[in-house]
């Protein structure tokens, strides 16, 4: 594999990072704001998106999308993720989503979320965590649903149902097989539309003082026509790790854009802060700070491409994703919170988009698996092959 960003990517990445720096950058305000007026912009970016070809780049083309390739999609994503709003404004926020429904959805369920899911006309959610269960083990989620003729009957409370307040419907975990079925073949996934009887959102729930759409959801005897039912019975925790996956990876991919935004905000205040009589840039220790950034943003690169290779050519790449999902999320709190250190006080303001990213930041060590859990994995993963009298031959990775 090449480290350099193909020929063929380049044109499409250029226009995302322009399309990002001069027009979904300087939106963000009035987009946190929310709002009316919010919704407007919003859809005004996404309407010029897809007027310049750069909607849903990373979904496939049967879908109706760019159909890049998942390594050249790290090159677009990782400009594309600059933004919290890079997702929204470009449509693919429903990746995730979207090839999940298209391995598993059957065909009334395909028209009737699918499609207009990468068209951007509605939005999903997906439900798994719970308050009161650690769910670094999923095993003993609680919500239920039991089969009562044609359908579904759901009961239960999810938290972190990011979206849901805006969503058509959530994919819900569930526990639908008896005690003495084993943990990991008792749960499927339930499409259920958010307005359906019994689907009540209590809150939304801050995340480090910000209102980002972090919805806790009652199930009270929600019912749902049993066709609701996505991919086979028992099957949740191999579609759940069919969509965790990619996911990961897909944070890593952003995360290298914000740090970018980060560096580069910090390197230009550098330069342009004066302090005893000289540029900051002059100070060793300010300098010290651009190159633990920069060597912690160029390694998590390429523990990202490298991963991305990897599932290009065919490998479910856990090692690698466990790798990236701690490396990625830890880089970017770092860089962040170093630039925040060369703005100094200005830093802890909202005069820059710093702040923002920094609690997203954080929050990034813990969703999708916490830090902890993933080192396990991978060092067990590791430790197996030698286990088995191998060894990791990091060449041939």
């Amino acid at each position: 594999m090449s480290f350099e960003v193909p020929e063929g990517v380049r044109p499409v990445r250029d226009a995302v990072h322009a399309f990002m720096v001069e027009r979904v950058e300087p939106a963000e305000a009035a987009l946190r704001a929310g709002g009316d007026e919010a919704d407007a912009l919003l859809r005004e970016l996404q309407r010029d998106a897809k007027q310049e070809g750069l909607w849903a780049l990373g979904h496939p083309k049967e879908l109706g999308g760019g159909g890049l390739p998942f390594l050249d999609y790290v090159y677009v994503n990782e400009v594309q993720g600059r933004s919290e709003f890079g997702q929204l404004a470009l449509g693919t926020f429903t990746l995730q989503d979207s090839l999940m429904l298209h391995r598993h959805a059957g065909e009334e369920q395909r028209l009737r979320f699918l499609e207009p899911l990468v068209r951007g006309d509605i939005w999903p959610s997906f439900a798994m965590t719970e308050p009161g269960v650690s769910s670094s083990d999923p095993t003993q989620l609680r919500t239920r649903a039991v089969l009562d003729g044609d359908e579904w009957v759901i009961t239960g409370r999810k938290w972190f149902t990011t979206l849901a307040n805006r969503a058509a419907y959530t994919t819900v975990m569930v526990r639908t097989e008896p005690e003495d079925v084993p943990a990991h073949r008792a749960f499927s996934m339930i499409l259920v539309p958010t307005d359906t009887p019994g689907y009540r959102i209590v809150r939304e729930t801050p995340v480090l003082g910000l209102d980002g759409g972090h919805c806790e959801v009652v199930y009270d005897d929600v019912r749902v026509p049993a066709e609701n039912l996505l991919g086979p019975r028992g099957h949740g925790f191999v579609i759940a790790q069919e969509r965790l996956g990619p996911g990961r990876i897909f944070h890593c991919m952003r995360w290298l854009g914000q740090a970018q935004r980060a560096f580069d905000l910090m390197c230009a205040r550098l330069h342009d802060r004066t302090a005893f009589g000289e540029p900051l840039a002059r100070k060793q220790l300010m300098q010290q700070h651009v190159f633990e950034s920069f060597a912690e943003i160029q390694a998590a690169r390429l523990l990202t491409l490298q991963a991305a290779h990897r599932i290009d050519t065919g490998d479910q790449a856990r090692v690698e994703i466990g790798v990236i999902k701690v490396v990625g999320a830890r880089m970017l709190h770092n860089v962040i919170d170093r630039a925040i250190q060369v703005f100094g006080a200005e830093g802890l303001t909202d005069d820059t988009p710093l702040g923002h990213m920094y609690r997203h930041a954080r929050a990034g060590r813990v969703y999708d698996g916490p830090d902890e859990v993933h080192v396990h994995t991978v060092a067990r993963r590791l430790l197996r092959e030698y286990a088995d009298g191998r060894t990791w031959d990091f060449g041939l990775r």
